[in-house]
């Protein structure tokens, strides 16, 4: 890291947590102009997938509370 960039993420870190966020994302938004229209709409159809696996009831959704916890017990085994 240059003596630069290090000074910017110094005065970077003194910001606001919302306002380093708009940043980072700013600085994202730079990196990657191309939209690969392939990729879009495959996840268009991924998505409507998983909606219609969800109508149908092919699928199941699991609480929030539920997945965290089974995590936890999966960091606690070393998993």
């Amino acid at each position: 890291m240059t003596r630069e960039i290090h000074e910017l993420l110094e005065r970077a870190m003194t910001l606001s947590a919302r306002d380093r966020a708009e940043l980072a994302g700013s600085l994202l938004s730079t990196l990657d102009d191309a939209v690969d229209e392939n990729v879009e709409a495959s996840w268009q159809e991924e998505i409507t997938g998983r909606v219609r696996d969800l109508d149908n009831r092919k699928a199941t959704t699991v609480a929030w509370p539920e997945i965290r916890d089974r995590l936890v017990q999966k960091l606690h085994r070393g998993e």
